[in-house]
C-alpha cells in the first residue's frame, strides 16, 4: 500500500490529537529551515507552507504532510524527513496556484520521488 503524500502519519499526530503548528519552527534532517506560515489538516489534502526567511532568500515552500516525522508542541517545532537541499530544490511556491490540483500534482511528483519518513509507511 502506498503512503498518501497529503496526510499526516498517525504516529506524528497521535491518536485523536491535533496541533496547530502555525508559527512553529521547522527542522529539516540537517538543521532549521524556517517556520510554518500556514498548515492544513484535512485527510488526504494536508500540507505545510513554510517561510524559509533569509535561508532561501525569503522563499516559501509547500511541503506535503507525509514529510512530517515529529511535532514537538513543547519546543514548538516540526521535524521533516527531508534535507535542506531537498526542500530548496522543491518546485517554486506559487501563491496564486498552490490550491490548484495541477500545482499540487507538481509538488507531489517532486516529493513522491523520496522515501517516506520513519513510521509513515
Amino acid at each position: 500500500m502506498q503512503q498518501d503524500l497529503w496526510s499526516y502519519s498517525p504516529t506524528v499526530t497521535g491518536a485523536n490529537q491535533n496541533f496547530d503548528v502555525v508559527g512553529y519552527h521547522v527542522e529539516a534532517t540537517d538543521g532549521k529551515i524556517g517556520s510554518v506560515d500556514e498548515a492544513t489538516y484535512e485527510v488526504g489534502e494536508s500540507y505545510l507552507i513554510v517561510d524559509t526567511g533569509p535561508w532561501i532568500f525569503g522563499k516559501k515552500v509547500m511541503i506535503p504532510a507525509s514529510t512530517v516525522t515529529q511535532i514537538d508542541p513543547q519546543e514548538k517545532k516540526v521535524f521533516l524527513a527531508r534535507t535542506k537541499q531537498e526542500i530548496k530544490d522543491a518546485p517554486e511556491f506559487d501563491e496564486a496556484a498552490f490550491k490548484e490540483p495541477a500545482y499540487r500534482n507538481q509538488v507531489g511528483d517532486y516529493y513522491g520521488r523520496f522515501p517516506f519518513g520513519p513510521g509513515t509507511l
